[in-house]
């Protein structure tokens, strides 16, 4: 019997020494799963079904990581910059002592990373492609009268019509409701990088602007950056896509090696291919050199910079 008393209080003393006491239990990391609403520096807001305004904090030591293999078992290792708004993602971490969450690990997968760009890329043209959707819904719907009038006969064919017609327009609609849920933006600063046929390389007189940009920006509450590249339609859609993401990406680098921009400050820069002809007349060098471009935008959340009163 003192035997077993005396290997009780060794037992115990041990446990003492090493930290543990009985009740107690090793903490557990909290783990999270939601969609990406805003980002705001190393903040980011997350839509989880427990909260449709979860602060996620960032930090120097978060590893951010895309999922890969079958299992999903691996993981490539991604830039912050990829935590773009509309991303599903999986977030792991611990809670400081103001309820943040402070991320340690964050996942998500390749399908959505690459749904998560296309919409970030719309996000600022949301309002302009609505207005769009609505106005070819109305001459769809004319059209449709038109037909009515003109094929009185036959009306399998009015139908089949009419049920093109609704399709078109609940894809419109599921394409609001999708940029509705993304926050709108103010554009506090842009400029605008030109480039020469077949060219990718940031010509230096631009240097100047963009470090501007840079410093300008830092005077924002919340700022980020915006990179989009685009190409004039001039040559194969596929070389022009590539052409327009290396331009994104070597003004992205200008931004950080000489404007000094945080990463965190950054988002990833868009390849808009052909898309968005600014140029009067592409057929001419005018209209081709005004499309080789990469607009750069210093964007404001206005959640952050709060909504003026209409």
């Amino acid at each position: 019997m003192k035997r077993i008393r005396l290997f009780g209080l060794a037992s115990f003393l041990l446990l003492s020494f090493l930290g543990f006491t009985p009740g107690t239990a090793a903490a557990q990391s909290t783990k999270v799963q939601g969609i990406i609403k805003s980002r705001s520096g190393p903040d980011i807001i997350l839509k989880t079904t427990e909260d449709p305004n979860m602060i996620v904090m960032l930090t120097d030591s978060t590893d951010v990581g895309q999922v890969e293999g079958l299992l999903k078992a691996r993981s490539k290792q991604m830039s912050m910059a990829a935590l773009i708004p509309g991303l599903a993602v999986s977030v792991e971490g611990d809670y400081d002592s103001k309820h943040v969450l402070v991320a340690s690990k964050v996942r998500f997968k390749g399908n959505d990373f690459k749904q998560a760009q296309a919409i970030d890329a719309g996000m600022h043209d949301t309002k302009m492609q609505a207005q769009q959707n609505k106005e070819d819904l109305e001459k769809a719907n004319a059209e449709l009268k038109a037909q009515n009038e003109a094929l009185e006969q036959h009306q399998a064919a009015i139908q089949a019509n009419q049920e093109k017609i609704a399709a078109n327009k609940a894809a419109v609609d599921a394409a609001i409701a999708r940029f509705g849920q993304l926050d709108d933006y103010y554009i506090m600063d842009e400029v605008t990088v030109l480039f020469g046929n077949g060219k990718t390389k940031v010509d230096p007189k631009y240097a100047s602007q963009l470090t501007t940009l840079s410093q300008n920006a830092a005077k924002v509450n919340g700022y980020m950056i915006e990179v989009k590249g685009y190409a004039s339609a001039v040559g194969s859609a596929a070389i022009n896509q590539k052409l327009s993401q290396e331009r994104a990406q070597n003004v992205t680098d200008v931004l950080l090696q000489q404007g000094k921009v945080p990463l965190t400050r950054m988002l990833a820069p868009g390849a808009m291919g052909e898309s968005d002809q600014v140029g009067t007349d592409d057929k001419t060098k005018e209209g081709q050199a005004e499309n080789r471009r990469v607009v750069v935008r210093v964007l404001q959340n206005k959640a952050i910079a709060g909504v003026p009163a209409s």
